[in-house]
């Protein structure tokens, strides 16, 4: 398991030095994720090594959102005084989501039938 952090870690720093010395405007763990996506792809990685500890995280994923939950009791003035904006916001942007993803899931099945018709 600690190999598996390990490599998890590294991924992750690779992605921050890479995000930040090129100042680019995707974060540095996601750019570790597709890193390690790519590792995965072209087989640099093997799932073996990595499975243990990612399933480790999984597990204990609920523990990573109690800092987002005391930052939104810290706001609670803010959130109070704009919860109009942000319930505006939270339900057009479930809409649009949903609206994308059925566009996108209709012509990814036209194509599939294009493909095998």
């Amino acid at each position: 398991m600690v190999r598996g952090l390990t490599y998890l870690l590294l991924f992750q720093l690779c992605g921050e030095i890479i995000s930040r010395s090129l100042d680019l405007p995707i974060p540095g763990n996601v750019m570790g994720m597709g890193l390690l996506l790519f590792g995965l792809i072209v087989g640099l990685v093997d799932v073996k090594w990595i499975e243990e500890a990612a399933e480790l995280l999984l597990s204990n994923m609920t523990l990573f959102f109690v800092p987002a939950g005391v930052g939104v009791m810290v706001y609670s003035d803010l959130i109070v005084a704009e919860w109009l904006s942000i319930t505006v916001a939270t339900v057009v942007s479930t809409f649009v989501v949903m609206a994308v993803t059925g566009v996108l899931a209709q012509k990814l099945e036209t194509n599939r039938d294009d493909d095998v018709g």
